[in-house]
C-alpha cells in the first residue's frame, strides 16, 4: 500500500515532531547492472589456498519490531549513540508517547503514556534494579539496545500499567571490537570530561566476552527561584515568601558492565555478567529568603539566610549467570540468577541564620545497605510448526537496613525518639507465568499468558512493625494480523491486565519531619501507608502498522486502561506521636478509581520516499494525545499524576554526499500541564520545548568527531502548587531557567 503524496504531507503535519532516525539502507548496489566480465580461469587447488570469510550481524529494529506478536518499539545501539546523549533520559524521551520529569535537558524519571509515580516498569537485562539505583547512572555507550513494548507480557512482567522499558546492556558477540571515547561536556562554562572503553573478542572454540568501563566527572549550577503566597481568609491578608539563590553540584562516576558467553558443548551455553555502579556527589546551596511583610514579633525559627552542605555515595555490585540447554529439537530450559549488594551514604548540614547571626543547625546523616537477590527457571518447548509454549517461575527479594540521624543544634530532633534511628526492610515477589504463542496460517499471530504474582513485604523500627502482603492474576492476550502475505501491512491488539504496586518507602510507617517555619498545608510531614493495596488495571491496544520500501514506517495505535485502587499522596491535619499538636502529614492512600487513553502516531521515512527530487532526509516524527479522568476529584483537571494532553517529536538527519559530515536535529515538545491531585491540591508544570542538535565528522573509518548540542532551546521551566485548606490559599512555584549544553567527543573503533 503505497501512499500518495498528498496523504504523506498530511501525516507529516500530524505527527508534527521527529528524533533523528538511524541511516537507511542505500539503494541496490550499482554493480548489479554493470557489464559482466569475462569469468576467471580456475585455479590451481595446489597452489592457492582459500581464505575463510566470516559474516556477522544482528537483526535489525524493524526486524525485531515486525516478527513481535505484542506491540514493541525496539532502538539500536546506533540509534542511540546518535546525538551524543549525556543520559538515557535525554535519548528515550525521543520515542512516542515517553516524557521526562524534571528541568529540560537533565533527564529525570522516565514516563510511557505520560504517566508518573511508578507507571512504568523500567528493568535492565529483564530485571528490576535496588533500590537508589537510576537509569541516569547509567551512560548510554553501556547500552546495546532498548526494548519498549507498549502492553505487558507474562514473561517480562505485568507491573506495568503504562508500559515496560527494558535496557539491554552490551552483549558478548564474536565480532571482534576495541572502542574508545572521549571527550568533555560544557554548560554555563562549568567542564564535565567523560571516557569509556568497550572491548569485545573471542577465545577459545565458541566463547566470547565483552567489557565497557565508564568514567566521567561533571559538574553544573543552578538558579533556585521559589515563591510562596499564603492568603490567610479569616484577616483576609497576604504573605509573601520569596527564595532566590544558587546551587552547585560535583558528581563522579564509574560504571562496569562485562559479560563472558561460554559454549559448555553442542547444547549448553553459560554467561556470567558483573554489573558495577559507584558515584560520589558533593553539593552547596546558598539562599536568601524575604517575607513580605516581615512578622512582628519573629516567630521561633524565623530566618532569611540559609547555607546547605552535602554528601553522598553509592555503590552497587551486581553478579548475573545465565545457564541456557537445548534439551531436544522441540525443548529449551534456561535458567537465570543474580546477586547485589548496594550501600549509599548521605550526608548534610544545613545553617539557617538570621541577620548574620546563627539561629539553627541541622545535621542529617542517612546509611542504607541493600542485600538482593533473583532466581529464574523458564522452559520452551515447540509444540510443532510454529506453535510454542514457555513457562517459568521467577522469585527476588530485597532487604534494607537503614540509619537516620537528625540532631538539631547537636540534640535529637523532637518527636522521634519513639522511632529511632535503625529500620530494617524486605520485600519478597514470587511468580508463575505460562504463555502460548501460535501462528494460524501465513496471516495470524496470536499470544496468550497467564501470571500470577505475590508481594511480601515487612518493616520494623523501634517501636513498630509492619506487614502488607498481596497477591495478583493477570490475563494477557495479543493478536497480530498481517494483510498482505510481505507483512507490510498488520494489525496489532492486546487486551490485559497489569498492576502497580506500592513502592517500599510508601509503605513505611517511620515519618519525615518537615522542619520548616511556618508548618503548614505545603511543607507537611510525609509518612508511609502500610495497608495500601496494589492498583489494578484493566488494558486494551489496537494498533495498525505500514513498513515502507525503504526502511520506513506508519503506525497508528490507540490505548485504554481502567485502573482500580488508585494510589494518591494525600495531605491532611492529623494527630500524630511525633507531636503535641496536629500536624500537616502527607500519605499515600488508595483513593479510587481512574481511566486512561490515548492515541499515538509514528513516521519514520526517508524524504525521497515521497518527494522524487528531494534529498534522502531521514525523518523520524511521533505525536501523542492523552486523557484521563481520577472519580472522586472535582474536573476538568482531575488527570493521571503528572500526565500532560500530548507529546510530539520531530527530527532529521542527513549525510551529506560531498564531505564525510552527518547532520541532525530534532525538536522534543511537551505542553504544560495541571493537575488536580486531591481535593484541596492543584499542580502545574511549565511546557517543555527542546530542541538538540549533532554533527558527525569522520575522519577516516576507525575515527570521528561529534559535536552534540542538548537543549538549545533553554527555557524558564516551574513547577507549582496550589492548595486551598478553607483557612488559607497557598500558592506556590519552584523552578529556574535552563541551559543549553555542549558536548565534544573523539570516537575510535579499532
Amino acid at each position: 500500500m503505497r501512499l500518495t503524496r498528498v496523504s504523506a504531507a498530511a501525516l507529516l503535519a500530524a505527527c508534527g515532531s521527529l528524533p533523528a532516525l538511524a541511516q537507511l539502507p542505500a539503494t541496490p548496489d550499482a554493480a548489479a547492472s554493470a557489464p559482466a566480465r569475462p569469468a576467471p580461469k580456475p585455479a590451481d587447488a595446489k597452489s592457492e589456498q582459500l581464505k575463510r570469510v566470516e559474516v556477522t550481524g544482528t537483526a535489525s529494529d524493524e526486524s525485531i519490531r515486525k516478527a513481535s506478536t505484542a506491540s514493541k518499539i525496539v532502538i539500536t545501539r546506533e540509534e542511540i549513540e546518535k546525538f551524543g546523549d549525556s543520559t538515557l533520559g535525554e535519548m528515550i524521551k525521543r520515542l512516542p508517547g515517553v516524557t521526562t520529569g524534571g528541568r529540560p535537558g537533565r533527564g529525570g524519571d522516565i514516563r510511557m503514556r505520560g504517566m508518573g509515580g511508578g507507571y512504568t516498569q523500567i528493568l535492565v537485562n529483564g530485571e528490576r534494579m535496588p533500590p537508589g539505583f537510576s537509569l541516569d547512572q547509567l551512560p548510554p555507550e553501556q547500552v546495546e539496545r532498548i526494548e519498549v513494548l507498549r502492553a505487558p507480557t507474562a514473561e517480562y512482567g505485568a507491573r506495568a500499567v503504562a508500559g515496560t522499558i527494558n535496557i539491554v546492556l552490551r552483549e558478548a558477540l564474536k565480532k571482534r571490537l576495541n572502542e574508545f571515547r572521549a571527550g568533555f561536556a560544557t554548560e554555563r562554562g562549568q567542564i564535565s570530561p567523560g571516557i569509556s572503553w568497550t572491548r569485545n573478542d573471542n577465545f577459545g572454540e565458541g566463547h566470547a566476552y565483552n567489557l565497557t568501563v565508564n568514567a566521567l566527572h561533571g559538574e553544573r549550577i543552578d538558579d533556585i527561584i521559589n515563591d510562596t503566597l499564603t492568603h490567610t481568609v479569616a484577616t483576609n491578608s497576604d504573605s509573601l515568601l520569596t527564595s532566590r539563590g544558587r546551587s552547585s553540584d560535583e558528581r563522579s562516576a564509574l560504571n562496569l558492565t562485562g559479560r563472558v558467553q561460554f559454549k559448555l558443548n553442542a547444547t549448553d551455553s553459560l554467561a556470567i555478567q558483573p554489573f558495577i555502579v559507584s558515584t560520589k556527589s558533593s553539593s552547596n546551596t546558598q539562599l536568601l529568603q524575604t517575607t513580605t511583610p516581615q512578622p512582628n514579633p519573629l516567630p521561633a525559627g524565623f530566618f532569611d539566610q540559609a547555607d546547605t552542605d552535602g554528601d553522598s555515595r553509592f555503590t552497587m555490585a551486581r553478579l548475573n549467570a545465565q545457564w541456557q540447554s537445548k534439551l531436544s529439537n522441540d525443548t529449551r530450559v534456561e535458567a537465570r540468577g543474580g546477586i547485589g549488594r548496594a550501600r549509599g551514604e548521605s550526608h548534610s548540614l544545613r545553617q539557617e541564620r538570621l541577620v548574620g547571626a546563627a539561629t539553627r543547625l541541622q545535621d542529617d546523616s542517612n546509611t542504607s545497605r541493600d542485600s538482593n537477590w533473583s532466581a529464574l527457571a523458564k522452559l520452551s518447548h515447540n509444540l510443532g510448526g510454529d506453535h510454542s509454549l514457555v513457562s517459568g517461575i521467577e522469585g527476588e527479594g530485597t532487604t534494607r537496613h537503614t540509619n537516620r540521624i537528625t540532631l538539631v543544634n547537636g540534640a535529637p530532633q523532637p518527636g522521634l525518639d519513639d522511632f529511632g534511628d535503625d529500620l530494617d526492610a524486605s520485600s519478597v515477589r514470587v511468580a508463575a507465568y505460562a504463555q502460548d504463542e501460535w501462528n494460524v496460517g501465513k496471516q495470524w499471530d496470536f499470544y496468550a499468558g497467564l501470571r500470577w504474582e505475590g508481594i511480601t513485604t515487612k518493616s520494623s523500627a523501634a517501636s513498630y512493625d509492619a506487614r502488607n502482603k498481596s497477591s495478583v492474576f493477570t490475563p494477557l492476550a495479543h493478536a497480530r494480523y498481517k494483510l498482505d502475505d510481505k507483512g507490510r501491512d498488520m494489525i496489532r491488539a492486546s487486551l490485559t491486565r497489569s498492576y502497580r504496586s506500592p513502592q517500599l518507602q510508601d509503605l513505611l510507617a517511620r515519618p519525615t519531619i518537615n522542619s520548616q517555619v511556618p508548618h503548614q498545608a505545603n511543607t507537611p510531614d510525609r509518612a508511609g501507608n502500610p495497608d495500601l493495596k496494589p492498583e489494578l488495571a484493566t488494558g486494551f491496544e489496537i494498533g495498525y502498522e505500514h513498513y515502507l520500501t525503504k526502511g520506513g514506517l506508519l503506525s497508528a495505535n490507540f490505548f485504554a486502561r481502567r485502573i482500580s485502587n488508585l494510589m494518591r499522596t494525600v495531605t491532611a491535619l492529623e494527630t500524630v506521636p511525633w507531636a503535641a499538636t496536629q500536624r500537616w502529614v502527607a500519605r499515600p492512600q488508595n483513593i479510587g478509581k481512574a481511566s486512561t487513553a490515548g492515541v499515538e502516531l509514528e513516521a519514520r521515512f526517508r524524504l525521497d520516499e515521497y518527494f522524487e527530487d528531494a534529498l534522502p532526509i531521514n525523518i523520524r516524527s511521533n505525536f501523542s494525545v492523552f486523557t484521563s479522568r481520577v472519580e472522586g476529584i472535582p474536573g476538568p483537571n482531575n488527570h493521571i499524576d503528572g500526565q500532560p494532553k500530548g507529546t510530539a517529536n520531530l527530527g532529521a538527519d542527513y549525510r551529506l554526499r560531498s564531505l564525510p559530515l552527518t547532520l541532525g536535529a530534532s525538536l522534543n515538545w511537551t505542553p504544560s500541564t495541571t493537575i488536580q491531585q486531591t481535593l484541596i491540591t492543584e499542580t502545574t508544570a511549565s511546557r517543555k520545548a527542546v530542541v538538540d542538535a549533532f554533527a558527525l565528522w569522520a575522519i577516516n573509518t576507525e575515527q570521528s568527531l561529534r559535536l552534540s548540542a542538548t537543549n538549545l532551546s533553554a527555557m524558564d521551566y516551574f513547577n507549582g502548587t496550589v492548595i486551598a485548606t478553607g483557612d488559607q490559599v497557598i500558592t506556590s512555584r519552584s523552578g529556574g531557567p535552563s541551559y543549553t549544553q555542549w558536548q565534544l567527543r573523539w570516537e575510535m573503533k579499532i
